[in-house]
């Protein structure tokens, strides 16, 4: 009988999801179904617990529902009890694990397929939401050698900075708190974690920034680049977006389902040429 996989999202007709899995699938040779799922914005829990008590051996969760994924389950693997959300979900011995693949995916597309090393580096996280939480620990872990939050409301850095004290002591890190006005340059990688590129917007920072052309990196992603990577590549910065973290995220989902690991490059590269063709 063909596996069942599923990501769940509101919307989610736009998700790249079922290409990816499927593309993960016939490289490995692996038989399985991935499908989007929409339960409207109240429906996840009913939907997911249905979606499991059918069969369903894995899913990956969107916007809005990450918070809810990590209650849902009966058991928080460590990385999803650390960022406070799950984007996997994953059917084992009769219970449903929780976990989230959102940072290791942001820290291989950096490390291994742009060649930026993290270690020792000076990295500024710009925000202080779901998504900077994500990525957080992942980020501590590779041991850069300052990491800045900096978020238009301080409060929220400095709460989000608090939750990972102790890791950030753990692994040597200096994790400071700033305002978008308080910043001290320079920076060799600057990622973009806010909703700004959504809104078509950019965060209001201090022009020298980009002229120390940092490794600049938004974890949103499109056809055209954002209007934040626009600008950091105008001061001659190197940039990326966000489409090889989706791809990565999706390939550690796709190992902890299958026990395989595919080859992400060659996926983003074909999801690539689809998204820009």
């Amino acid at each position: 009988m063909t596996d069942r996989y599923a990501v769940f999202g509101h919307p989610v007709a736009h998700s790249k999801s079922p290409f990816i899995h499927h593309a993960f699938a016939e490289q490995t040779g692996q038989d399985l179904r991935y499908e989007a799922i929409d339960p409207g914005a109240e429906g996840f829990a009913a939907a997911a617990r249905r979606f499991f008590a059918e069969g369903g051996k894995g899913a990956n969760v969107t916007l809005p529902f990450k918070e809810q994924a990590l209650k849902l389950a009966d058991e928080a693997l460590p990385r999803a009890r650390e960022a406070g959300a799950a984007n996997t979900l994953i059917a084992r011995g009769g219970r449903i694990l929780a976990d989230n693949t959102d940072g290791v995916g942001l820290v291989r597309d950096v490390t291994q397929h742009h060649g930026v090393p993290l270690a020792g580096a000076e990295v500024l996280l710009l925000g202080a939401g779901g998504a900077a939480r994500g990525v957080l620990g992942p980020l501590l872990r590779e041991r850069p050698q300052r990491l800045v939050l900096a978020n238009r409301t301080p409060a929220r850095a400095e709460a989000l900075a608090e939750a990972f004290a102790a890791l950030a002591a753990e692994t040597g890190v200096r994790l400071e708190v700033h305002t978008w006005e308080t910043l001290r340059l320079p920076f060799t990688v600057v990622i973009n974690a806010t909703s700004a590129s959504l809104a078509g917007e950019l965060p209001p920072l201090p022009p020298e920034l980009f002229a120390a052309r940092p490794f600049v990196y938004d974890m949103m992603y499109g056809a055209a680049p954002t209007p934040f990577l626009r600008e950091a590549a105008r001061h001659g910065a190197r940039t990326a977006d966000g489409l090889g973290m989706l791809v990565e995220q999706a390939a550690e989902s796709f190992f902890l389902w299958r026990g395989v690991r595919p080859d992400a490059q060659a996926v983003y590269e074909r999801l690539r040429a689809a998204l820009t063709g």
